[in-house]
């Protein structure tokens, strides 16, 4: 069962959030990447090859406690939208809490489901999806779902953003789009590489 909720809650303390992700590593860790939220450093490696004067609708999955969600709302136009997708019931809870902006919306939900998630939403399709989601602690049959349906609701020309703690996916994800940049970098815990494609 798939909730939508549309955040204007009151905001939360940064802290509390990272308290928050931090217990939450323990008793769900086969759903989490990495023990600590990603820094500000990566969260510049995310944007930085976004063209958001282009993007209407962006979706982030798996967004945890909205490490990268701050980023992205600076840089989105006034009038664009920003969906939220995760399924964590903790982290769920966490983003309605954090985020006041009009321009998000919350759905709690897997990733796996995106298409039916915007149809539901009364979106077509999106112009950039950027990823958070921990492709190597899953199946790769899960991963291949979660790969296909971000192609599948992205627009033609639209940008897929992925980030990750080693190359182990980057050639399925270059073979998808025919296409990929990846960066590094050192300045987070544990260091990341962030691919880029665009469809």
């Amino acid at each position: 069962m798939v909730l939508f909720a549309v955040t204007n809650g009151s905001s939360i303390n940064k802290t509390v959030a990272s308290t928050r992700f931090f217990t939450h590593f323990f008793r769900r860790g086969s759903q989490i990447g990495s023990i600590t939220p990603s820094s500000r450093f990566l969260a510049k490696k995310i944007t930085q090859r976004i063209h958001f004067d282009r993007c209407d609708i962006l979706v982030e999955l798996g967004p945890g406690t909205g490490a990268f969600t701050t980023s992205l709302l600076e840089k989105m136009r006034p009038t664009s939208k920003l969906i939220l997708i995760e399924l964590n019931d903790v982290f769920f809870k966490t983003l309605q809490d954090s985020f006041q902006d009009p321009r998000i919306t919350v759905v709690h939900g897997s990733a796996t489901e995106l298409k039916p998630i915007l149809t539901q939403l009364g979106i077509a399709q999106a112009d950039c999806i950027i990823s958070s989601l921990p492709l190597a602690i899953f199946p790769k049959s899960v991963v291949n779902q979660l790969l296909t349906s971000a192609y599948d609701a992205l627009k033609e020309e639209g940008c897929f953003v992925q980030f990750q703690y080693s190359l182990q996916y980057k050639k399925r994800i270059a073979k998808l789009y025919g296409n990929i940049h990846v960066a590094f970098t050192a300045i987070n815990f544990p260091p990341a590489f962030v691919y880029t494609c665009t469809k």
